[in-house]
């Protein structure tokens, strides 16, 4: 992205959690530390199974009365219903803004400048009564702007910025090593450690427990960790459940298909250093991996 560009996602999913109970009742289930999240700092974060395996994913932002849930919109409704099974007694309130709101994104120097403008220190600010803030998982896939779809267009013209479509965004989270699209694969099928959550600042292991933290604390401390999510590339079509092979060994599957594939691989036995940069077959297919671990 050109510092003069910004990407719209109308199909992001917002929910606004609120109520006195708040941060104690999304510190118990979420696999970041609420106490990170500031007016100057948002975070990434998860929901995995009791097991520790990968169900959603999602931004936390302050809001002025509560906080703020970023989600693939897909996932919105079983979010909400996941929350609710876990309220009990706790006195929150969730409100589906997804209509509302839109999200914005433009690039980390943009928001450099907009920050210096706007005389404000911290990774996430205000900005025309919204919040906006840097990637989390990489600055290198810029800023997030949550705004209704009114002020972000008057914002767009404040700025001078251009709207274009959203491929280089996906792109260059494909290079990083980071899941966009197809991510509804990912539901139950790896651990929060394999979908490389803590090399994306999703996981605190030095917060308190939450639903699957004994799986993943046990894996993190014995080492355990075998496979990864990573990005593959391929001239031919990868289709989800096709085994790849090094050497007639196989040493991972594909889990995100086209257009921007990844794969479960194995790092160790092999060890992926023996073939991290060698080609590999899916079926009678080329491919190899795009970034290692």
């Amino acid at each position: 992205m050109e510092k003069d560009q910004i990407i719209l996602f109308e199909n992001r999913g917002l929910i606004s959690i609120t109520g006195e109970d708040v941060k104690n009742f999304l510190q118990n289930i979420i696999t970041n530390d609420i106490e990170k999240v500031s007016s100057s700092a948002s975070i990434f974060s998860a929901l995995f199974t009791p097991q520790g395996k990968y169900l959603f994913e999602f931004f936390l932002i302050q809001s002025k009365k509560g906080y703020l849930l970023d989600c693939d919109n897909q996932f919105t409704n079983e979010i909400i219903n996941y929350l609710l099974k876990y309220k009990l007694r706790s006195k929150i309130e969730i409100t589906d803004l997804s209509d509302d709101y839109i999200i914005g994104i433009i690039n980390s120097e943009k928001f450099l400048d907009i920050q210096k403008s706007e005389n404000k220190t911290g990774d996430t600010i205000e900005f025309r009564d919204g919040p906006l803030f840097l990637d989390p998982r990489n600055k290198s896939l810029g800023a997030r702007i949550v705004s209704t779809l009114e002020k972000l267009h008057l914002t767009i013209k404040k700025l001078n910025l251009k709207i274009i479509k959203p491929d280089t965004y996906f792109a260059k989270a494909h290079s990083l090593g980071i899941p966009i699209k197809g991510i509804q694969n990912l539901k139950d099928q790896l651990f929060g450690l394999e979908a490389n959550f803590e090399e994306l600042n999703a996981i605190d292991f030095k917060k308190g427990c939450y639903i699957g933290q004994e799986n993943t604390a046990r894996m993190k401390l014995k080492e355990k960790l075998r496979r990864r999510l990573l990005p593959i590339y391929s001239s031919e079509k990868l289709n989800v459940g096709e085994e790849l092979f090094y050497n007639k060994v196989k040493v991972g599957k594909i889990l995100i298909d086209q257009p921007y594939p990844f794969g479960l691989i194995k790092v160790v036995d092999p060890n992926i250093k023996e073939f991290e940069n060698t080609e590999l077959l899916a079926n009678t297919k080329k491919c190899k991996i795009l970034k290692s671990v």
